[in-house]
């Protein structure tokens, strides 16, 4: 990559940053505690730095094709949900000339906590023979409670719930779902080919921590959807997430269209769910670059994030 590349794009990180300050001063924007934008924004540029397109496309670097607003896009909604790539809480990714950042499920935990007031979010895995009761209130599942031998680890693997706490037990949250529901989910994901699981894939290798990861995506999806959070944070992450299907829709459309095959990386998508193609709305306060000479696009990283 030049330097003049790499010059340009750190720019344009000081832009976001220097937006980013503006809006705190403003009081329209409040970071978790010890979170620095700066050390973040550093970690996320050296990451960009390192993005490469598709083997289709030669590996080339993403800053070399991806527009210059996307990444300027996924920095903004990376530094208002006041996560960090370099703590495993999200990660970038390409779409044929769009870069998106994209939660991971302990990203997706933080946030959840900061627009919900939630104060922990748990999950835990339902084995052949185990015993789990609850009841539901107002289509609300309460008082759940499992029973769980030992030996019923080694037995199959048959759903997962997640919990998310309040200070007041009134206001827990559980999503429960059957395994089946759960690989419905896992189908999602670009890395599955014609609903098959590679054996050497997360999902195979590692079905407990990618099922309760599956399970606690809906449970916060759920309130983070559900919440009249009227604040910026809130207002960043629907924007962004319909912004992003749409870039994804749009990709797939193209490539269809070339009767050709996205080659997706194995990454965190199947947790997406696209249920629907919303029209995106941009964000208001996005910074505006200078767009380069259009060149080849590039479909995506091959990455694959950890299970754990």
């Amino acid at each position: 990559m030049s330097n003049e590349l790499l010059l340009k794009n750190n720019k344009m990180g000081d832009n976001v940053l220097s937006r980013v300050k503006t809006l705190e001063s403003k009081g329209d924007l409040r970071f978790p505690p010890n979170y620095s934008p700066e050390n973040a924004m550093k970690s996320a540029m050296l990451q960009l730095q390192e993005l490469k397109g598709s083997k289709k496309d030669g590996y080339k670097p993403a800053l070399s094709f991806v527009t210059p607003n996307s990444v300027a896009n996924a920095l903004m909604d990376m530094v208002v949900q006041g996560l960090n790539p370099a703590k495993n809480q999200g990660y970038f990714i390409v779409y044929k000339d769009k870069v998106q950042f994209q939660r991971s499920y302990m990203g997706t935990m933080a946030v959840t906590k900061r627009v919900t007031g939630a104060k922990e979010i748990n999950a835990e895995v339902i084995f052949e023979g185990d015993e789990v009761k609850y009841k539901t209130r107002n289509g609300k599942i309460v008082d759940l409670e499992h029973t769980q031998s030992f030996g019923n680890r080694d037995q199959k693997l048959i759903g997962a719930y997640a919990t998310v706490v309040f200070d007041e037990d009134n206001k827990n949250y559980t999503e429960i779902m059957t395994i089946k529901e759960i690989e419905e989910a896992w189908k999602q994901s670009q890395s599955v080919f014609d609903g098959k699981f590679s054996e050497k894939g997360t999902h195979r290798r590692f079905p407990q921590e990618m099922a309760k990861k599956t399970v606690i995506n809906r449970a916060c999806k759920k309130l983070l959807n559900s919440s009249d959070d009227s604040s910026l944070l809130a207002t960043q992450i629907k924007d962004s997430e319909q912004r992003q299907r749409k870039e994804i829709f749009d990709a797939e459309v193209e490539e269809n269209a070339n009767q050709e095959l996205l080659d997706f990386s194995d990454t965190n998508v199947e947790e997406a769910e696209f249920e629907e193609v919303a029209e995106a709305k941009p964000i208001d306060h996005f910074v505006e670059v200078e767009q380069p000479e259009k060149q080849s696009a590039a479909q995506t990283i091959e990455s694959e994030e950890e299970p754990f």
